[in-house]
This record gives structure tokens, C-alpha cells and sequence, in this order.
């Protein structure tokens, strides 16, 4: 079946946007690197990374210290979620007030 539609971050299980959320927090990490920030199973992950990698915000690498693992990354053109540390602080700033 083609795929009419074009899925996006939005359209994914809440495990994958978990997962987007711990590589958008903690940077490049193994799958088993992803299960422990995350507490989710090792194959809820792999099939979180299979649907981020399905729309292109995420990329496999070869971890070079253990080429037996992946090392996993956002792509550049990801969407970033959280707010950059001046805009946190702004944020902060308007709450107080």
C-alpha cells in the first residue's frame, strides 16, 4: 500500500516521542542507552527508532567503541521541541511577574 500521507512527530505512539525526547535531551545514544533513560522495553524502543527513523528524524550510526550497537541521533533538520536556555530563562522571568 502507498503511503498517501506524510506521518510526522505529531502522528507517532507517545513511546517514539518519548524517545525523540530523550535523544532531543541527552544527545547521541545506544539503544541500550535510550532503554535506560527512557524505562522502556528494548523492544518498544526498537520499534520507536524503526517509526523515527521512517520519517527521517532520526539516524543510525556505528557506535565506534562497541560495533556490535547503533549509536542513534536526531538529524539537523529535526524539529526541536525545548526551549533554548535564553528562552528559559525568559520564561522563568514572566512567571515570577
Amino acid at each position: 500500500m502507498a503511503e498517501a500521507e506524510q506521518e510526522s512527530l505529531g502522528d507517532l505512539p507517545p513511546s517514539a516521542k518519548l524517545v525523540f525526547k530523550v535523544l532531543e535531551y541527552n544527545g547521541p545514544l545506544t539503544q541500550k542507552g535510550i532503554v535506560q533513560e527512557s524505562m522502556l522495553s528494548a523492544r518498544t524502543v526498537r520499534y520507536a527508532l524503526e517509526r523515527l527513523e521512517g520519517i527521517e528524524v532520526v539516524d543510525e550510526d556505528v557506535y565506534f567503541a562497541d560495533a556490535r550497537q547503533n549509536l542513534y541521533q536526531l538529524t539537523d533538520d529535526a524539529p526541536q521541541t525545548h526551549p533554548a536556555e535564553g528562552d528559559a530563562d525568559e520564561a522563568e522571568a514572566c512567571r515570577a511577574e
